[in-house]
């Protein structure tokens, strides 16, 4: 077992190499223009320099901070909501036309209006970040809830639980897998969202932001840096969640 997972993992490094050969291939050659594709010893200088001087790590805080603040914003909520439709059923006739029509809104298209609404500063950032975590979470606790097998609830019944303990002890362990589907899903759309944040609002700190003055200041350097610092970060996003997910739903496996 541990062997098979071994060589998926050195697999999955294959495509990242070959991307690199290439890349460093076509700079050594004078294959592309040097002003719009820098080489990886010139992106490797850039990083030592952003390190060294302390803005790398600025950069990653304020991306950071903004990404948490909006993600618990908007999980929270879309566990809120998701669950109020997946218990009432009249919430659900009421409110599941106008939200699933709304979530067909480009998450994008949100930026003009909130930027009206809310300015161009962090305050717009955060927001725009906590919609893009807020769907995810909203459509897999709906489902998670509604998905709970009804043999489970009569059980419940049968014992005379209360609504609150109906919902605790049954419903919510039922519906945690598909919850933390959604979580995790909101985890990966809020670190896109953030990075969409900073290239479209409001300048400020932040890795985004990086890029931008990057681009501005054609240091191409620069701009592959904080592709390179997006890319892993997003990878680590991506590996923390599906451990806590895994760490979460044990006791599922040690019941199955």
């Amino acid at each position: 077992m541990s062997i098979n997972t071994q060589q998926r993992d050195w697999r999955g490094l294959v495509l990242p190499l070959a991307l690199l050969a290439a890349w460093i291939g076509v700079t050594n050659y004078n294959l592309a223009n040097s002003a719009i594709l820098a080489s990886p010893l010139e992106v490797i200088k850039e990083g030592i320099k952003q390190i060294s001087s302390g803005a790398l790590f600025l950069d990653l805080f304020f991306s950071v901070s903004r990404y948490l603040g909006g993600f618990a914003l908007g999980s929270l909520a879309g566990i809120a909501f998701g669950s109020l439709l997946g218990i009432s059923r009249w919430a659900d006739r009421l409110l599941s036309p106008s939200f699933n029509t709304i979530k067909q809104i480009a998450i994008f298209a949100w930026i003009p209006l909130i930027s009206v609404w809310v300015g161009m500063g962090e305050p717009a950032k955060i927001v725009f970040i906590a919609i893009a975590a807020f769907y995810p979470t909203t459509i897999n606790t709906f489902e998670g809830i509604r998905s709970v097998h009804r043999d489970h609830v009569e059980v419940a019944r049968v014992f005379e639980f209360s609504r609150w303990q109906l919902f605790r002890k049954v419903v919510l362990p039922s519906a945690s897998p598909q919850i933390l589907t959604g979580i995790q899903l909101a985890l990966i759309y809020g670190w896109l969202a953030t990075i969409g944040a900073e290239y479209f609002l409001k300048s400020g700190y932040g890795v985004a932001n990086a890029m931008v003055d990057g681009r501005e200041h054609f240091n191409m350097a620069l701009v592959l840096f904080g592709v390179v610092v997006v890319g892993i970060t997003g990878a680590i996003i991506n590996q923390i969640a599906t451990k806590l997910e895994r760490r979460q739903l044990r006791w599922r496996n040690r019941s199955a």
